[in-house]
């Protein structure tokens, strides 16, 4: 008995290795879901290059296997990290001449619909100023008031639609239609912007589901294009 209990005081006993405190950041990478959190980091850049690409959240999330409302999160926090729109235009000349269209959308149902007006400098290429809304008289005006000042003295050429008649200087606008010529470098830059934004084809089943999200994804774009003419980097480098 004594030496049994001698034997029982003498033993070193040693703390189970499975009961041994893992720091949390080993238990996340162990549990698979820190790595699939660094490749999600790592594809980052090329997931929101595929969105602009008319890749839907849905589709994203199918291919790369990352949540949407993740994509949601990445593309909010990216887009509040580009230049401003200001900061992105080239200076005016006085002989500069403006285009002006607008381009049908609509967000969540085709009855709500949102058109996209735009004004380029057809020597930048660049847009000047755009907004979304109604395809009333009220949105033209806030087109205008949104060009900045440097550029409202110079020619601006639109179609017929009677909201530029009202709005637009007379000195200054002339209205043509679409044979002429004098509005198709505006035209032609809706056509990269339907191949690149499904919400703006016209025939689509894609769609915003919020006015934040179309604004916020159109503005993007249009940064982008900025950034891309500037030979500036882009916004997103792979």
């Amino acid at each position: 008995m004594s030496s049994m209990r001698k034997y029982q005081h003498s033993q070193k006993w040693y703390k189970p290795a499975w009961s041994t405190t893992i720091p949390l950041q080993r238990l996340w990478n162990l549990s698979g879901l820190g790595v699939q959190a660094r490749d999600e980091k790592k594809q980052k850049p090329l997931i929101l290059k595929c969105y602009q690409e008319r890749m839907s959240l849905r589709a994203l999330g199918r291919v790369f296997h990352v949540h949407y409302q993740s994509v949601s999160r990445w593309i909010k926090e990216h887009v509040d990290g580009l230049p401003t729109f200001e900061s992105t235009l080239l200076p005016a000349r006085p002989d500069d001449i403006l285009e002006f269209d607008e381009a049908w959308s609509f967000v969540r149902q085709k009855i709500n619909k949102r058109w996209l007006w735009t004004v380029m400098c057809r020597r930048t290429r660049q847009i000047i100023a755009f907004v979304i809304g109604d395809r009333s008289e009220n949105t033209c005006r806030q087109l205008w008031h949104k060009i900045p000042s440097d550029y409202q003295g110079c020619l601006a050429f639109s179609d017929y639609w009677k909201a530029y008649q009202k709005v637009l200087p007379e000195a200054t606008h002339i209205a043509v239609g679409k044979e002429t010529g004098e509005t198709a470098h505006m035209e032609r830059w809706y056509c990269t912007l339907r191949q690149r934004q499904a919400r703006y084809v016209r025939m689509t089943l894609s769609f915003s589901k919020s006015e934040v999200v179309h604004h916020m994804v159109t503005e993007w774009f249009i940064i982008d294009h900025h950034l891309a003419i500037n030979n500036q980097p882009a916004s997103l480098t792979l």
